[in-house]
């Protein structure tokens, strides 16, 4: 019973997916051009006028490309002499590479309590640190229980603790509040900084204190199973919710 209703309140959580939008009309070519007369555009992009489709249609053939309606709401419309197939071609490889550059920006979720020991707000920094270098945005929570919630200025100092450690490659997107029993603020990756930083350490030496191996393994596993929050602030990838591996 428990169970179903952790998996019943997830579900109520989630939003809904969005359809995807339809794919916009590809434009008429050749034969299902119906208009008596085009304005027409050869293949090196120079204007040739206003002729009737019939001979735009033989002056295609001739040069064995296509005749493609590019502005069907002009009067009258304007078409163009190209390889259709070509242009698609050309067209889904850019779409292909736009997508491949795109980055899915998340909002992560690093969670922290009270009296958590120097050792772990370092750790938790670091991880916080390596979410924002790979693009996403972070959400510092500290967490109260039973009477800790009496004392909101010990969540405040780390939160501002974290913040202050973080300003070199990050922005507060959303300042500190306290909601319920968390105290939470929302950071997102300053690009410009970044890159700075990265350039300063490149020209740099390597450095003596740098993080051993298992360390850095440490800060990538932690920063790969930090939760996704959702805008309504739950976690997406957490049907329960549950607090209790934290430290």
């Amino acid at each position: 019973m428990k169970l179903f209703q952790s998996l019943a309140g997830s579900s109520l959580r989630r939003r809904p997916k969005v359809p995807p939008r339809p794919a916009p009309p590809e434009p008429r070519i050749n034969e299902r051009i119906r208009v008596p007369e085009v304005r027409l555009i050869d293949e090196e992009g120079r204007q040739i006028g206003i002729v009737k489709t019939s001979e735009a249609l033989a002056m295609a053939r001739q040069r064995d490309v296509d005749l493609v309606e590019v502005a069907a709401q002009a009067s009258p419309p304007v078409a163009r002499l190209m390889d259709f197939g070509r242009f698609k071609y050309e067209q889904s490889k850019k779409e292909r590479e736009a997508r491949k550059h795109q980055q899915n920006v998340q909002l992560r979720e690093v969670r922290m309590k009270p009296k958590i020991d120097d050792h772990d707000i370092d750790f938790k920094t670091r991880t916080a640190a390596k979410l924002l270098k790979e693009g996403d945005k972070v959400k510092v929570t500290v967490m109260f229980r039973g009477r800790e919630i009496t004392h909101p200025q010990i969540g405040k100092a780390l939160i501002d603790r974290v913040v202050k450690s973080l300003e070199n490659i990050a922005t507060v997107e959303k300042e500190a509040t306290l909601e319920g029993r968390h105290m939470t603020v929302i950071l997102a990756p300053d690009k410009k900084k970044i890159a700075a930083l990265a350039k300063a350490a490149a020209q740099q030496p390597a450095a003596s204190g740098k993080p051993s191996d298992e360390e850095e393994a440490a800060i990538a596993a932690a920063a790969a199973a930090a939760p996704v929050v959702g805008d309504d602030g739950h976690d997406i990838d957490d049907d329960d919710g549950d607090d209790a591996d934290e430290e």
